[in-house]
């Protein structure tokens, strides 16, 4: 075991161990260990291989590193399997730009099987940078067996999952208004749609629609999307709004709205005649002009006429809701309903064609002036206003999304609802509100699930349909292809299978596939049984271990990969894919915004990683609220401070240990055996109880809740256990050193097996050298077993009774800080009081470390609590207030006279009635004042309160205390040993100096030097250490040098 200096460099020792793990293959030897162990079935989300990961990965790889490392630990088989989204529009725009091509003309010029394959070439470019990311973090996945999304045997099994849709009759194709991205011509799903909203400025514009009947009389109504105007065909009104036809008093003109939005339109009733309310049904069926006379024509099939549905409210606009059959979900199924024909002005790529006449060419965002340019000249705008509200953009291009009517292929999805939320039922979610919550009510409105894309990089969907009957059929795998098509099949990309037809079995026609490709969500959703090349493969091995165990990944993701995963589970199987989820929060911009790498608005992860270490980011990461499912800030300066409060006192730990027992030749005891002290009898419970909590936290998958558990009991053994001990290990006391030595070794090696999932890094490399020191040792913390509980050791009443000491410690400290008096002061005495004898009992027996701690003279105990403690009663006004009301006075005065015992009942957890209503403690206050009017402190039936007067003896002593803290900085300062003796000069006020005279063997004693000298003069020596310190007001000069025993 090497002597291990406080001086650490994390990113080096983590970068030292990252070489040992890769050349001695740790992590192949970890699950080589447990081949025939239990399996534990965990599914790795694929990502897209366009960009390099950024904190919400890094996030939920810590995530699915902890849990799997922790199993594997337990004695289970994790396989940990990387995967890779491949296809889909990211990789197409990313190969667009490189290329140089600009929407699907382009596209189709250049060639659908070059872009394919140029496609093919560049989706894994950035996999050396997450495998160097990843690596980096720590994180331990199988990057050599990885699967891909467009590898043969991936693709093969998504058109058996496919297929087995199609035998359930669950595909259909079908003419719908969905979400559209005119940028990259394709529709999309509706939670694509859902995932990128944006707070947008629109214009938002009333028209006037003249009527047939009366051109001097105009419905109103509005919209958003003045580019939907030029393919309007009717208006839809609500058949239970009252409407009003009214004349504008300054111009005589006739209008019809809803009454409710008159106010909107006409502040000023004076501005306006009420000359009928007529009933929406009179005004069914009634006709109006065209807007424009792109499709005069279509008068006689039933278009420019109004209809009613209950769709229509009076929350905005003016209760009259222009029809765009095309362009909206309500329109078209009003419109349907109603007869009137459906037409598309907007091409494939958001342009309008020569139907919109002046309008051809445009883009339809951009023909918006000019639509309301030309409403103006023709007199039909009524009103002209900009509208924030929040739209929806395309993911991927960044453009604001269309509804657009488009003839696509369909999963049928809402007859599973109940299904699907029955299965929901089943799985355990962490957080778990979000299983009735954001994922279950997704669910209950689940739609049909539009799965076709006009793209070209994909999985094809498996449908050949003949172009001369209505013959269709659907293929399940590559075999059923090289069968029907009669040739080999190595490739299954849309440039290879659009090449093979054969002869329609009904007629003389051929059989051509469909040209979409599938969704890329289709493929992840499969991604459980597509990774092994189920069913034509591994079929046993999927059978014996479906579902997964657990899987985790972002918010996002219930409205993704979670959802699709569990509709294909639930089609195929009846059953939940997985039975444990965390669910992780959105990371966002130390500013709250949105990371974005072309604002720059976050560092580099691993710049991070390279400053602070891997083992400080994981930390900051799950213990943040993100675990929790909350949104986190990024900040920098909290990794940083968690390496200063957290892995800096660990490592010191651990320093102070191998120094203090390589100077001593510690042999360690092969048996630990029960020490004399309470301190080593304490921690080793506090331990015992903690892996029992490990143990309860992780089977329900809190992390978040094992987090604090862990660095609460680091607190500990770093801020009580170590530094009530640290005398102990200086003392010439054989046995109790031995018993500390021997406790540290245990506590240190299986503290770090049980934080080793959590911080593999810094873990590793303190196991590693304790390693010798143990009875027996693996060649890795991470091929340790995990620890368990020993009954043997845990003593609830002795951490009970450490428990109350720590608190009364605590309260001491408070109060001290709050009168400005340091613990390096000493004080005559502390009072503590208690409400009960044994707790009183308690607080005597283990009274010195109290007295310790708190750097008093004496402390005084008593149970005597309304002897020497005023106790009353407050009602807390805010939760009090709304119960009470006007009673609130009589409420506070009768709480005022609430006796001791009716207090003390109170805080027991007992009900207390005033006027009537039951009260608990957890609405009140309960307020306690010494009857001496000195400053106190209470907490948990505890109170504390000093004699703060200082004497001149206790002064005296509180600096030479202060001389000690000086010199002892100065020893480390100067890099001397722990064993080195020193000679000391000093120089300082005649206060400081007669502290020193008077206390001078006691600083001699603690720090170890030889001889303390005062001196009048600057001390001159080749060898000698010299700073100037401050304490108090006064300066204070000391020289130390080391001096030969």
């Amino acid at each position: 075991m090497e002597t291990v200096s406080p001086n650490v460099d994390f990113v080096a020792l983590e970068k030292k161990t990252l070489l040992f793990w890769r050349e001695q293959q740790i992590f192949s030897k970890s699950l080589d260990r447990r081949k025939d162990s239990p399996q534990y079935r965990f599914y790795d989300g694929p990502p897209f291989a366009t960009g390099t990961p950024h904190y919400g990965h890094l996030l939920a790889g810590t995530i699915k590193d902890i849990v799997p490392r922790y199993q594997t630990m337990l004695g289970n088989y994790v396989e940990r399997r990387f995967g890779w989204d491949t296809h889909g529009l990211p990789i197409e725009m990313l190969t667009e730009k490189e290329i140089g091509l600009n929407g699907r003309k382009e596209i189709l010029e250049y060639g659908i099987d070059r872009f394919n394959e140029a496609c093919r070439s560049g989706v894994l470019r950035y996999v050396s940078e997450w495998e160097k990311v990843t690596e980096r973090l720590g994180r331990w996945i199988d990057f050599v067996n990885d699967y891909k999304t467009m590898d043969l045997s991936f693709m093969d099994s998504v058109w058996w999952v496919f297929k087995q849709l199609w035998d359930q009759g669950r595909v259909y194709e079908g003419a719908r208004v969905v979400p559209y991205s005119w940028r990259l011509s394709t529709p999309l799903s509706n939670f694509e749609a859902s995932s990128n909203y944006k707070t947008v400025q629109d214009p938002a514009i009333t028209v006037r629609f003249r009527s047939e009947e009366d051109p001097n009389c105009s419905f109103l109504a509005w919209t958003t999307t003045p580019w939907t105007l030029p393919s309007n065909l009717g208006l839809c009104i609500g058949p239970d709004i009252p409407y009003v036809r009214v004349k504008e008093v300054a111009t005589g003109e006739e209008l019809i709205l809803a009454e409710a939005r008159l106010p909107h339109y006409f502040p000023k009733t004076e501005a306006f005649e009420i000359l009928e309310r007529p009933l929406a049904s009179s005004l069914v069926g009634k006709r109006y002009r065209p807007l424009f006379p792109f499709y005069e024509e279509l008068a006689s099939e039933g278009a420019f006429r109004i209809v009613s549905d209950s769709y229509v409210t009076t929350e905005d606009g003016t209760g009259v809701v222009h029809q765009s059959p095309a362009h909206g979900e309500d329109d078209y199924r009003v419109s349907v309903a109603n007869g009137i024909p459906l037409v598309d002005p907007v091409d494939e790529e958001g342009r309008f064609t020569e139907k919109a006449g002046p309008l051809q060419g445009l883009n339809i965002k951009e023909a918006d002036k000019t639509i309301i340019g030309m409403l103006k000249e023709t007199g039909l705008l009524f009103r002209q206003e900009t509208i924030t509200h929040s739209y929806p953009f395309c993911e991927r291009s960044d453009t604001p999304l269309i509804y657009k009517a488009i003839s696509a292929w369909y999963v049928r999805v809402e007859d599973m609802r109940e299904a699907m939320l029955e299965n929901n039922r089943a799985i355990h979610w962490i957080p778990e509100h979000i299983r009735e919550g954001r994922f279950g009510n997704w669910l209950a409105q689940a739609r049909d699930w539009n799965i076709s894309r006009n793209r070209y990089w994909g999985n094809p969907l498996p449908i050949w349909r003949c172009d001369s009957c209505d013959h269709i059929e659907c293929l399940g795998s590559y075999k059923d292809l090289e069968e029907r098509a009669n040739t080999s099949v190595t490739d299954l990309h849309k440039h290879y299978v659009d090449t093979l037809m054969w002869k329609c079995p009904n007629c003389s026609g051929t059989c051509k596939r469909v040209p979409e490709v599938l969704d890329c969500w289709f493929e992840s959703g499969s991604m459980p049984y597509a990774q092994i090349h189920y069913p034509f493969e591994n079929k046993e091995k999927f059978e014996s271990s479906f579902p997964a165990d657990f899987i985790a990944e972002g918010l996002d993701q219930t409205r993704g990969w979670f959802y699709t995963l569990m509709i294909l589970s639930t089609a195929l199987f009846k059953k939940a894919p997985f039975q444990n989820v965390i669910v992780n929060g959105m990371i966002l911009a130390e500013d709250g915004k949105k990371m974005s790498k072309r604002l720059r608005n976050y560092p580099d992860p691993l710049d991070v990683m390279d400053t602070y270490g891997s083992d400080a980011l994981r930390l900051y990461l799950i213990s943040s609220p993100a675990v929790r499912g909350e949104s986190l800030r990024f900040s920098e300066a909290g990794v940083k401070d968690i390496v200063r409060s957290i892995l800096l006192p660990f490592w010191n730990v651990y320093s102070f240990f191998t120094t203090y027992a390589n100077v001593d030749q510690y042999q360690p005891s092969q048996v630990l055996t029960e020490s004399s002290n309470i301190l080593d009898r304490w921690i080793l419970s506090r331990f015992q109880t903690l892996l029992s909590a490990i143990e309860t936290e992780m089977s329900a998958y809190r992390l978040y809740a094992v987090i604090p558990q862990l660095l609460g009991f680091l607190e500990e053994l770093t801020n009580w256990y170590l530094r009530r001990s640290r005398r102990r290990f200086w003392e010439e006391n054989p046995t109790d050193k031995q018993h500390g030595y021997d406790t540290l070794l245990y506590i240190l090696s299986e503290f770090s097996k049980a934080l080793a999932p959590f911080l593999p890094f810094i873990t590793d490399e303190i196991y590693q050298n304790l390693s010798d020191a143990l009875p027996s040792s693996e060649e890795s913390v991470h091929l340790c077993s995990y620890p368990q509980a020993d009954k043997a050791l845990t003593d609830s009443t002795l951490e009970e009774s450490m428990s109350l000491i720590q608190t009364a410690v605590a309260l001491g400290r408070a109060l001290r800080a709050k009168h400005n008096l340091k613990v390096r002061q000493p004080l005559q005495s502390l009072t503590v009081v208690t409400k009960d004898e044994r707790a009183k009992e308690i607080l005597e027996t283990y009274g010195s470390h109290i007295l310790e701690e708190l750097n008093v003279k004496e402390v005084l105990f008593s149970n005597k609590e309304k002897d020497l403690v005023n106790i009353s009663v407050k009602p807390n006004f805010p939760k009090l207030g709304p119960i009470f009301g006007k009673e609130m006075k009589q409420c506070a005065k009768e709480l005022s006279e609430l006796s001791l015992d009716q207090i003390v009942s109170l805080e027991s957890g007992n009900e207390i009635e005033i006027l009537g209503r039951k009260l608990t403690v957890e609405v009140l206050e309960v307020r306690r004042e010494a009857k001496s009017g000195v400053p106190i402190e209470t907490a948990k039936g505890v109170t504390v309160f000093f004699d703060m007067e200082i004497s001149p003896e206790l002064r005296a002593e509180g600096l030479a205390r202060e001389v000690i803290n000086r010199i002892q900085r100065m020893r480390k300062d100067a890099g001397l040993e722990i064993t080195d003796r020193i000679s000391a000069w000093f120089r300082g006020s005649t206060d400081l100096s007669k502290a020193i005279e008077n206390n001078r063997e006691y600083i001699q004693q603690e720090t170890l030097s030889l001889a303390l000298q005062g001196t009048s003069s600057e001390v001159k020596d080749a060898d000698v250490f010299y700073q100037e310190h401050k304490i108090d007001q006064d300066t204070l000069d000391l020289w130390i040098k080391k001096t030969a025993v």
